[in-house]
C-alpha cells in the first residue's frame, strides 16, 4: 500500500511540534495536523521553559538534536540559573518566555521545514486493520493514510473547562476541545482516563502596586539552553519578577467558599497534579502553613498581561475577584482573564512501552499530556522520542530507549511504564538516582553522540562537539601532568582564599580539588591553560569532573550494575503467566506492562528481587534452547 506520508503527528503543542521535526529531520515524509495552526507551540498556562529537572531536560532535548531549546533562546523575557547555592547535580535554567513570539518562532520554524507539511484539521478517528494503524479520519471526512501516527492531543481530548458549578467543553485558551477521537480510541480497546490541571488569573499590569512586591531577576551572564547559541538577550534588558505571599485574609476567603470550587464541589472527575496544586488544595493540604508564596510574571513584551503564578484555581469568577484583590499589590488590580480548571482525557500508562508504543497497535505512538504528563518540557522530550522511534520502526532500525543514568528523559518514560501514574506526572530531580551525572553542564557529552547517530545533528555541529570534548580532555591531561610546587604567585592564590602555603608539592589536578581553588584562577600559573582557549562552558564542566570525581566514580559503578541488568532485553513473547516460580502479583504486574528489559522488570511495584532472579534464569535458558 503505498502511503499519503510516514508519519501522521496529531496535535500542534509541545510534543506534536517536536515530533514532528524529528521525523522531518530524519528525513520522512510527515504531516502535522493541527486543530488551529495560530495556536501551534501555545503557552496555555506560565510562558516558561525550564525550571527544576525540566531545564535539564530542555538541554537533553538540544543535545540529542531538538528544537524547544533553540526556540526558547530567542527572544525570552528572563533567564535565570536555579539552585545555584546548591551541587552541580541539581543547577538548571529557567526563562521566562515571550508568550507570543514563542509560538511564533515555533510556527514559523514548522511552516519552514523540509519534508514536513503542516494541515489544519480535527482528527475524530484512525484508519486500523488487523492491529495496524495506517491513516487517520478527520472530522471533515478527510483521509490520509501514513505508515505510523502519533498522538499528541495535549490536554484537549474531549476537555472540559471548570469554573465554579459551571462545567463547559473546551481546550485551554479558548480554544476549542477535540470531540470524536477519545470515544473511538475507546472502541480499539485502549484504556482511557481523567486528569485535570488549571492555570491562575492574569492581570493588567498597570493595575498593580509593584512597591508591595519583591522584584526577582534573572542571572547574569551568557545563559542559554541550547549548544548553539551564540546570540543573548542583555541581562539589564531582561523583565524581572515579582513575590508575593498570600496572607490570612485570602485564606479565609478562599476557606469560605470552598464549596465553591469545582474541585471541592464535586463535578470534577479528573486527578490533578500533585506537585502544582490549586491554592485551595495547598490551603487545605498545608492548613499549618501561614502564607503561600505567588510570582508576578510578564507574559511578554507586547502585552500588559502579568501571570499569577501559584493561584491556579476553579473558583467561580465573583470569589476569584476577592482572592486577588486580598494579595499585596493587587488590591485595585484588574483581572484580564480568569483562573479555570480543565479536565481532559489521556492513554492510561500501561497501555504503551518504553518507544511510547501502544502496545495493541503497530504504527500507532503517543507523546506528551495524553502520556500522563503535566509540563511543556516533558511534553517535548516524549515528542522527540516518540518520533524517533516512529522513524526507527519504519526503517527497520532497533528502538532507541534511554537508560535511568543516561537521561531525565530515560528517568521519565522509565518511570511512567515501569510505574503508571494516576495523577500527572511532573519530573523532578528527587526522581533521578543518578542526578550527579544527569547535570545541566553535561547533556552534550551524555547525548550529543546519539543525537548524531540518529540524523539530528548535522557533521559540523557533531565536530565541534567533538573540538570541545577534546579540549576537556587537554585540560584534564594538563592538570594531571603538572606538578606544583610552592612560588610566590601559588602561595598568594592560597592565601587569599585562606589557606598556607604548599609543603612540597601536588599535582594540579589534585590542587584542583581543593575547596575555593578556581580552575579560572589557575591560569597565572599553569600557564599551559592558557594555549587552550577555553570557554567558560569547559572550565565549568572540568572544575565538577575533578572537584566531585570521587562521587561521579561512585555513580558511575552503581549505573553500571543497573546497565547490566538494562543489557537483560526480555523476548516479547514471553510467557509470564506460566512462569513457574514467579510470585502470582509478579506474573500479573509483568504480563500487565511487559517490561523491555530486566532492569525495567525490577522497578516494578509488586516485583520482588527473587522474582527477578527466577526472571533471569528463565530468560537465558530460553536463549540456550529456544
Amino acid at each position: 500500500m503505498a502511503f499519503d506520508y510516514d508519519v501522521i503527528v496529531v496535535g500542534g503543542g509541545h510534543a506534536g511540534l517536536e515530533a514532528s521535526f524529528s521525523c522531518a529531520h530524519m528525513g520522512v515524509r510527515t504531516l502535522l495536523i493541527s486543530l488551529n495552526i495560530k495556536m501551534m507551540g501555545n503557552m496555555p498556562c506560565n510562558p516558561s521553559i525550564g525550571g527544576s529537572a525540566k531545564g535539564i531536560v530542555v538541554r537533553e532535548i538540544d543535545a540529542l538534536g531538538g528544537m524547544m531549546g533553540k526556540i526558547a533562546d530567542l527572544e525570552y523575557l528572563q533567564m535565570k540559573m536555579l539552585n545555584t547555592g546548591k551541587g552541580p547535580g541539581v543547577r538548571c535554567l529557567r526563562a521566562q518566555e515571550d508568550k507570543l513570539r514563542y509560538p511564533f518562532q515555533m510556527q514559523n520554524a514548522a511552516l519552514n521545514c523540509e519534508n514536513l507539511t503542516v494541515v489544519e484539521g480535527e482528527v475524530i478517528d484512525l484508519l486500523h486493520e488487523n492491529k495496524k494503524v495506517y491513516g487517520v479520519v478527520l472530522k471533515n471526512g478527510k483521509i490520509f493514510t501514513s505508515n505510523a501516527v502519533i498522538l499528541a492531543t495535549g490536554t484537549y481530548m474531549d476537555s472540559d473547562i471548570l469554573i465554579g458549578h459551571n462545567k463547559q467543553k473546551g481546550g485551554p485558551d479558548g480554544e476549542n476541545p477535540s470531540i470524536g477521537l477519545s470515544k473511538n480510541l475507546k472502541k480499539m480497546g485502549i484504556n482511557i482516563y481523567r486528569l485535570k490541571t488549571g492555570t491562575p488569573q492574569r492581570i493588567k499590569k498597570d493595575s498593580i502596586d509593584f512597591e508591595q512586591t519583591i522584584p526577582q531577576y534573572g542571572t547574569p551572564g551568557n545563559l542559554a539552553f541550547s549548544y548553539e547559541t551564540k546570540h543573548f538577550v542583555p541581562y539589564e534588558k531582561q523583565e524581572p519578577c515579582y513575590l508575593i505571599y498570600t496572607n490570612e485574609k485570602t485564606h479565609n476567603i478562599i476557606k469560605k467558599h470552598l464549596l465553591d470550587s469545582a474541585m471541592y464541589s464535586g463535578i470534577v472527575e479528573g486527578v490533578g497534579p500533585r506537585y502544582c496544586p490549586s491554592i485551595e488544595d495547598k490551603i487545605v493540604r498545608f492548613s499549618d502553613k501561614e502564607r503561600h508564596q505567588l510570582f508576578l510574571e510578564p507574559e511578554s513584551k507586547d502585552t500588559d498581561s502579568i501571570y499569577l503564578q501559584g493561584f491556579s484555581t476553579s473558583m467561580p469568577k465573583e470569589v476569584q475577584e476577592e482572592m486577588v484583590h486580598s494579595l499585596p499589590g493587587l488590591h485595585n488590580a484588574k483581572i484580564l482573564k480568569y483562573a479555570y480548571a480543565i479536565e481532559y482525557d489521556a492513554i492510561c500508562a500501561d497501555e504503551y512501552d518504553s518507544t511510547l508504543k501502544i502496545k495493541k497497535y503497530d504504527g500507532l505512538y503517543i507523546a506528551g499530556q495524553i502520556c500522563g504528563t503535566s509540563g511543556y518540557e516533558e511534553a517535548a522530550a516524549l515528542g522527540l522520542m516518540a518520533g524517533i522511534n516512529a522513524v526507527l520502526k519504519i526503517k527497520n532500525r532497533p528502538p532507541f530507549i534511554l537508560r535511568r543514568d543516561e537521561a531525565y528523559i530515560g528517568v521519565m518514560i522509565d518511570d511512567l511504564v515501569s510505574k503508571g501514574t494516576q495523577e500527572p506526572y511532573r519530573l523532578l530531580s528527587s526522581r533521578a538516582e543518578f542526578r550527579l551525572l544527569l547535570r545541566h553542564d553535561n547533556a552534550d557529552l551524555r547525548l550529543s553522540e546519539y543525537g548524531f547517530n540518529l540524523g539530528l545533528l548535522s557533521s559540523a555541529r557533531y565536530e565541534n562537539f567533538l573540538h570541545k570534548k577534546e579540549k576537556i580532555n587537554q585540560t584534564i591531561g594538563i592538570l594531571k601532568n603538572k606538578w606544583l610546587g610552592s612560588r610566590p604567585e601559588i602561595d598568594e592564590y592560597l592565601s587569599s582564599i585562606g589557606y598556607g602555603r604548599l609543603n612540597g608539592g601536588v599535582l594540579a589536578y589534585d590542587f584542583l580539588k581543593r575547596q575555593n581553588v578556581s580552575l579560572k584562577s589557575m591560569f597565572s600559573f599553569v600557564y599551559e591553560l592558557n594555549n587552550l582557549d577555553l570557554s567558560d562552558e569547559i572550565i565549568e564542566e572540568v572544575e565538577i569532573m575533578v572537584k566531585y570525581e570521587g562521587y561521579i566514580n561512585n555513580a558511575k559503578k552503581q549505573a553500571d550494575s543497573m546497565k547490566k541488568l538494562d543489557d537483560l532485553i526480555i523476548p516479547q513473547h514471553f510467557d509470564y503467566l506460566h512462569c513457574d516460580g514467579l510470585a502470582l502479583e509478579a506474573r500479573q504486574k509483568l504480563d500487565k506492562i511487559r517490561p523491555y528489559n530486566i532492569g525495567q522488570a525490577s522497578r516494578i511495584s509488586g516485583v520482588n528481587p527473587s522474582d527477578i532472579t527466577i526472571l533471569i534464569m528463565m530468560i537465558k535458558k530460553e536463549k540456550t534452547y529456544g
